[in-house]
């Protein structure tokens, strides 16, 4: 299924762009697309392996150096309201490079880091300029991709971007032998620089700019909020990430405190996560062909509920149980992110930035919230873990079951599947 991806690369001459690209062209438009939208998963899972020891390096507690992940995540998020109403009125391009430019410099600030506090606040500067960059990268692909065309690309994207976490703990590790976490942040500020070259040659997608004053680009948040039918998708799948960043928040905990494993062990573990989480969107794809929209997503749902209950149960009798349980509650939430995105995108015509920075923003800090709730008590982790994803996927399924039939559903699907 990895190939299925690489060959729409090969294919792209297909594409219907609704705007050319003429210095990337098609292939390197996706490739450029890829490389913005790996900034989250490489910014938090390149140096999952040191966490534990900054620990010992800080001479600290568990709790203040797992601020360096929530703080991270809720300054994110809010940075996501902050950057997607401004990508409208400014355009993408402007906004892409602040935010990368910025980017680069939290990451060496982040490297140089004295204490943990200095590390928390970095990170802080670090988020808010990453935000910018995943706002971007999605409201582009609204303005370049349509109907089923959109859900191909995101599919790509995502599957060539779940790449990034299964080579940056492995990375993350290897560094840790050979220099210090300091060079993991390094090594983000000389991503962030290639990045840059792309984001150069990227020519502008947003057709009609807002007109209104700075101000007043931010109340467009407001006028999409308003709109009933995207409420009610947003409330369905934003819950879905809390499974996916409380497994993030106590992956490193529990194969390294709790089963013994070095960063190296640890980094493999993860790697087998994203591996299997890297085929959802290709196997959305595919199921989507001969299976309705509705049924792949209620059972999505329907897994959860089922990897929960076997976690509570089964999850810490070894590192290979735990494994083989969370990487299918990873896939199931990697699986529902294409359609749900592309549902919610449906009920907007306008104002694209600002529904991308709320969709954004609430998966943020469902699960910001989902890694707070899974250290509640931590001398259970698994358990907690477990109760996260059985809670998602009841309250999830019941809530989808309830508007699944509906007309702003049903209608939209069937364009995206033409």
């Amino acid at each position: 299924m990895r190939f299925i991806a690489l060959q729409y690369i090969l294919n792209l001459k297909d594409l219907s762009l609704k705007q050319s690209q003429p210095v990337l062209g098609s292939k390197g438009t996706l490739f450029f697309l890829v490389i913005i939208s790996a900034f989250p998963p490489l910014t938090i899972d390149l140096y999952l392996p040191a966490l534990p020891t900054m620990v010992d390096v800080f001479d600290t507690t568990e709790s203040m150096v797992n601020l360096t992940l929530s703080s991270y995540f809720i300054t994110y998020a809010v940075g996501l309201l902050f950057w997607g109403p401004l990508s409208e009125k400014f355009g993408r391009k402007p906004i892409l490079l602040v935010g990368i430019g910025s980017y680069m410099l939290a990451s060496i600030l982040c490297a140089l880091s004295g204490s943990i506090e200095h590390l928390i606040a970095s990170r802080v500067i670090q988020a808010f300029a990453g935000s910018a960059i995943t706002v971007v990268s999605t409201a582009i692909v609204k303005d370049m991709f349509e109907g089923r065309e959109r859900e191909r690309i995101m599919a790509t994207i995502m599957s060539l971007v779940i790449i990034a976490p299964m080579v940056a703990p492995v990375l993350g590790a290897f560094l840790l032998q050979i220099a210090s976490w300091r060079m993991m942040f390094v090594t983000l500020a000389i991503f962030g620089a290639c990045a840059s070259l792309l984001a150069f040659c990227y020519k502008e997608t947003l057709e009609n700019r807002y007109t209104g004053s700075l101000v007043r680009s931010w109340t467009r948040l407001g006028v999409v909020i308003q709109n009933p039918r995207f409420v009610v998708l947003l409330c369905i799948f934003s819950i879905a990430p809390m499974a996916l960043m409380g497994f993030l928040a106590a992956g490193s905990y529990i194969y390294i405190n709790g089963f013994g494993l070095t960063e190296q062990q640890f980094s493999y573990f993860f790697s087998f996560n994203a591996i299997v989480a890297s085929f959802g969107p290709t196997i959305y794809m595919k199921l989507s062909r001969h299976i309705a929209v509705q049924n792949v997503i209620s059972g999505c749902f329907a897994i959860l509920v089922a990897v929960g209950v076997m976690t509570i149960i089964f999850g810490d009798t070894s590192p290979w149980a735990f494994a083989l349980l969370c990487a299918p509650a990873t896939l199931m939430v990697i699986m529902m992110r294409v359609p749900a995105t592309n549902l919610m995108l449906d009920q907007q015509d306008k104002d694209t930035g600002s529904a991308v920075a709320l969709i954004q923003f609430f998966a943020m800090i469902c699960g910001s919230a989902g890694m707070l709730l899974v250290s509640i008590r931590p001398e259970s982790l698994i358990a907690n873990l477990g109760m996260i994803q059985l809670c998602i996927g009841v309250i999830g399924g019941l809530m989808w079951l309830m508007v699944r039939n509906r007309a702003f559903v049903t209608d939209n699907l069937v364009k995206a599947q033409r």
